[in-house]
């Protein structure tokens, strides 16, 4: 993932994952669902803003290994 340079509100990252949701494992969405509900640090919200991008146009082998950076970011 390239670097970007905008920093994601909470509610950027929200809508995003809102937009994503249906095509993220259901375990997965559930644990981001309720990860976001609580404050997050400006560089954790970009970070899953951009794992979260065009989550629905990546390859499966992307998306696998979209899920585990997912997972590392919420612990």
């Amino acid at each position: 993932m390239g670097a970007c340079n905008l920093n994601h509100s909470q509610q950027d990252v929200r809508q995003k994952f809102e937009s994503q949701k249906a095509f993220l494992p259901t375990a997965l969405s559930q644990a981001i669902d309720c990860y976001l509900e609580k404050g997050n640090s400006q560089e954790t919200l970009n970070e899953l803003f951009h794992l979260l991008k065009k989550y629905d146009l990546s390859t499966q082998e992307e998306k696998e290994s979209r899920n585990e950076k997912l997972k590392q970011v919420m612990l």
